[in-house]
């Protein structure tokens, strides 16, 4: 059975840190390319940061370039998203994705709808 666990999500103040992680089991972790997208209340989903798992080229929303780092550790199968210089803006569900098949030019590496595989999210709030 195919599926991914996100963890490390919490509160934090604004300026702070956390380190999200996604478990991957199943064949999954053969992905091309695996992706985190959070969604606030009252908005849609957007994607923040994706990775081509092959080359490990990175994509990042414009909201959030410098300030967050995904990264992999294949031997763990886990992919990271470390998040530095929180705000609260940044407050949200943060799901964890795969995309197994195809590949991907520009800015659809963040649209979700490319993706097929989703973890069931952790909460990450961020106070002023």
């Amino acid at each position: 059975q195919v599926q991914l666990v996100e963890s490390g999500g919490g509160s934090v103040q604004a300026g702070g840190s956390l380190r999200l992680s996604c478990a991957a089991s199943g064949y999954i972790y053969s992905s091309n390319y695996m992706g985190w997208f959070r969604q606030a209340p009252g908005k849609e989903r957007e994607g923040v940061a994706a990775m081509t798992t092959g080359s490990g080229s990175t994509y990042y929303a414009d909201s959030v370039k410098g300030r967050f780092t995904i990264s992999q550790d294949n031997a763990k199968n886990t992919v990271y998203l470390q998040m530095n210089s929180l705000k609260p803006e940044d407050s949200a569900m943060y799901y964890c994705a795969a995309k197994t098949t195809g590949w991907l030019v520009g800015p659809l590496v963040l649209q979700e709808s490319r993706y097929n595989y989703w973890g069931q999210g952790t909460q990450v709030t961020v106070s002023s």
